[in-house]
């Protein structure tokens, strides 16, 4: 579905737009502890201690109670941390194949305090720019706010027309700000994912969404997001973590690789920044590349890294990500063999359990045990409860599964 399609690249937006750090506002006299609290706070986000990011922001707000970023800071942890935690449902790194159900709803407390902390930081930021106009800070930090907004309402509430609007407005703001600070580069991050995400619209949803001024172009969009991690400072990061998503929607998988890469060395405890680099040599050794053999072996040394030091909590995610990769490398018994260690594990979460299931039955077609596969199909329709996962699963007991290369 077309449409359906397009609010899923308006969701894409809205996640990553919410993950920019604020900017800098050099004539603040608490601008060096600022930004050494700052810089150890996403030092600790971008390494998944969610906790120790957000004890250094709350600090912010003690040191600076009316200067809205320390709130912008703790509303996008809360944020990073539910995209990093719904991402084990994920068929492979935000993409949009989910397996959400239709109930599914974020922790309570942290939907309290994310909406908390973002009326905070729209009232600190306007507070400055009645005072002052010109206040580039405030003009940065409430385009932050609203992109966290449009963020919450395409991603929790489901409203993507309303998402679109306070997009809009967050880009607005932006471009504004550039007007008078062109070389702000962080405030090019919004532009340009919004440029890309509007220019890869289909045609009739961009004919529908044209009258209200929403314009894009992907090759723009790149080009300024390419800026922004050479020229950017707290922006830089993300916009690398953006590029190698959407370096792989466009099947460049050489730059996706470079891009993650860069974030790996930057970021060693982060697990998923090394699967992402998985996930793109893995494409990579598809595409008849001339270093087809080296990236396979360095996919499997990454996982085998990964799984020998990886903590109990996470580990079946790892097995679960080993077996996809295997997948599209061609090896479905190597596949099953993982697939059975998530269904198997005690403490694998009851959704990757059940997802797992599913792909242990599918792996089981592609290695030809078509008898094995059939009674998989039959636990799971017996004990899945999502919807598509028992689509998937009667399609199976109707015909031997057969995988994509796209998947």
């Amino acid at each position: 579905m077309r449409i359906v399609r397009a609010k899923q690249i308006l969701l894409l937006f809205t996640l990553f737009v919410c993950h920019w750090p604020a900017a800098a506002q050099p004539n603040a006299p608490t601008i060096s502890r600022l930004d050494a609290l700052r810089a150890q706070g996403y030092e600790a986000l971008y390494n998944l201690d969610y906790n120790t990011a957000r004890k250094y922001f709350q600090e912010m707000v003690q040191t600076a109670p009316d200067n809205p970023v320390g709130t912008e800071c703790l509303a996008t942890s809360i944020w990073i941390q539910q995209l990093n935690e719904q991402w084990e449902l994920k068929g492979s790194l935000y993409s949009n194949k989910s397996y959400s159900e239709e109930g599914d709803k974020p922790d309570p407390q942290q939907a309290t305090d994310f909406r908390s902390f973002i009326r905070q930081t729209k009232q600190l930021s306007q507070a400055r720019l009645r005072h002052d106009p010109n206040d580039q800070e405030a003009l940065y930090l409430l385009g932050a706010a609203e992109g966290l907004e449009a963020a919450y309402f395409a991603g929790i509430e489901r409203k993507f027309m309303s998402a679109l609007r306070s997009a809009q407005d967050s880009v607005e703001h932006h471009r504004a700000l550039l007007k008078t600070a062109p070389n702000f580069h962080d405030a090019e991050l919004t532009i340009g994912l919004y440029n890309f995400v509007v220019g890869d619209l289909p045609l009739p949803v961009k004919m529908l969404v044209s009258p209200m001024g929403v314009k894009g172009s992907k090759k723009r969009g790149l080009e300024t997001l390419e800026r922004v991690a050479r020229e950017g400072h707290w922006a830089r990061d993300l916009a690398l973590v953006l590029l190698v998503d959407l370096y792989k929607r466009e099947k460049r998988w050489s730059d996706s690789i470079t891009a993650a890469r860069d974030l790996v060395s930057r970021y060693p405890r982060n697990y998923l920044f090394k699967l992402q680099l998985a996930d793109s040599l893995t494409h990579r050794t598809l595409s008849a590349s001339s270093s087809a053999q080296a990236d396979r072996v360095e996919v499997l040394n990454i996982f085998d890294s990964l799984i020998s030091n990886g903590s109990k909590q996470n580990l079946a995610n790892l097995y679960f990500r080993y077996a996809e990769a295997l997948l599209l490398l061609g090896n479905s018994a190597g596949a099953v063999k993982q697939f059975q260690l998530v269904v198997y594990a005690p403490n694998t979460q009851p959704r990757l359990r059940m997802l797992s299931q599913l792909r242990l039955a599918q792996s089981l077609d592609l290695a030809g045990k078509r008898n094995e596969a059939l009674s998989q199909y039959r636990v799971v329709l017996k004990s899945a409860s999502n919807k598509q996962v028992q689509e998937e699963a009667r399609r199976g007991l109707h015909e031997p599964y057969k995988q994509s290369r796209d998947q």
